[in-house]
């Protein structure tokens, strides 16, 4: 009997799929884990432990400082808010010293703000820092996380079985949307299973996940950020076909303003993910970040490539002596030509800036009427270019330029028509020949 329940809940779970009409673009947002982690000490390091406080204070500065404004809305909790331990009658509970007014209160102080509020569980008998897991008790904890107006429920995987994750996740998903409640949910689903040398079958990851890791966590440096471009760069053929409205790739959080990556590094973290429209959840301490890592955070411009409604992920185009270039199709369109965003990156280490040289021809750029082209840090505009027109650009080592390359307002078309278009591994045709100069 326990198979045939099993059967069918999968078969329900996979006839509704996710289809909760969320995450239309990335997430944006705040989330606790990279920054303070598992700090559960409330006694000797009250304003940085994992508490009402942290989170009331951060959902505070998001709107204070802008970053509502600037389309951040989740506060996210990460792990280790839960006691170590369930009620009798195997309901999660929240701490009851760092969260004395329950987590329902703190939703409601989230939401009060204009915010929207995030959870997290993970799919297991435990999770990654040993607190209860939602194995054995998926309906109960997510009639909980719907009880407390959650929006955003991220589920982790440490002390699973990642064979069994292909039933599990959809199985949360589907107590989720059985609650009633709007809930993004986040996998880590895939992430774990290429761990464990399993071929994650992203079709079903797609029909019940809004977003999911693919690979490792991101840690506070830059040879961690590097990493997490390489794994993107490597293995895009397989990783950008699953993004799009609704379910995205995650390369984790932002680290920019923390203490690892220098200015020019936490430019090139924004502007990458921009480029792999990758949500966009700040890891940082709200209340002492400099300005300069602050305006980084609140680029509106490159938060619209972010956020570009075609939900396009970019690819990586050119690679060559430390020298890369990204580009992602994005709005406005016309007939069958994109707009674009393109990424120069430097990844040398020999102390000064590189220049690079390019014609808008040779990145994929051959709207006859031309682009207009903006630099997107230096707030510096071209004008229009044509396809023939070389672009020189000087790229600090590890550092960014981002270019925004338009066609023109009266040329584009109604977005209710863009699926007609080609699929993006049509649209990149780019002659891999030296644009450095020597």
């Amino acid at each position: 009997m326990l198979v045939i329940s099993c059967l069918v809940l999968t078969i329900i779970s996979s006839a509704f799929g996710l289809d909760n009409g969320l995450a239309r673009t990335p997430p944006m947002g705040w989330l606790a884990w990279e920054r303070f982690r598992c700090n559960t000490d409330c006694k000797n390091d009250p304003d940085n432990c994992i508490s009402d406080q942290l989170f009331r204070t951060m959902a505070d500065l998001v709107v204070e400082e802008g970053y509502a404004a600037a389309g951040y809305e989740y506060i996210n909790i990460d792990d280790c808010w839960m006691e170590k331990d369930r009620s009798v009658t195997g309901d999660i509970i929240p701490d009851r010293s760092r969260f004395p007014y329950g987590l329902k209160d703190l939703s409601n102080y989230i939401h009060a703000k204009g915010l929207k509020f995030g959870i997290y569980g993970d799919y297991g008998n435990y999770t990654c820092a040993g607190y209860p897991g939602v194995l054995g008790f998926m309906e109960n904890d997510a009639a909980s996380f719907a009880d407390w107006d959650v929006d955003y429920v991220k589920l982790d995987g440490c002390y699973a079985d990642p064979v069994q994750m292909d039933k599990g996740y959809p199985e949360f998903g589907y107590h989720l949307n059985r609650t009633g409640r709007p809930m993004i949910y986040s996998c880590s689903w895939p992430v774990y299973q290429i761990y464990a040398g399993i071929n994650p079958n992203f079709s079903s990851i797609i029909d019940n996940c809004n977003l999911w890791r693919n690979y490792n966590d991101i840690q506070d440096s830059w040879s961690s950020l590097e990493t997490i471009i390489d794994y993107y760069g490597d293995n895009q053929d397989s990783i950008v076909p699953n993004a799009g409205p609704g379910h995205w790739n995650d390369p984790d959080m932002l680290i920019v303003g923390n203490f690892g990556l220098s200015y020019e590094q936490s430019k090139t973290q924004m502007a990458l993910w921009a480029i792999l429209a990758a949500p966009l959840l700040m890891s940082v301490d709200l209340r002492t970040i400099r300005p300069e890592y602050k305006a980084i955070l609140q680029n509106k411009k490159i938060i619209a490539v972010d956020q570009d409604p075609l939900g396009i992920q970019g690819r990586r185009i050119y690679k060559h002596k430390g020298i890369e270039i990204w580009a992602r199709p994005i709005t406005p369109v016309y007939q069958s030509y994109y707009s674009y965003a393109i990424a120069f990156l430097n990844r040398r280490t020999d102390g000064t800036p590189s220049d690079v040289s390019v014609t808008l021809k040779e990145l994929g750029l051959q709207y006859p009427d031309g682009y207009r082209v903006e630099d997107l840090y230096e707030d510096v505009d071209y004008g229009v270019l044509t396809s023939a027109t070389k672009i020189k650009v000087k790229v600090n080592p590890s550092g960014v330029v981002i270019l925004r390359c338009d066609i023109q307002p009266e040329n584009v078309i109604a977005r209710s028509q863009y699926s007609q278009y080609s699929p993006l591994n049509q649209v990149f045709k780019v002659r891999q020949n030296s644009f450095v100069k020597k």
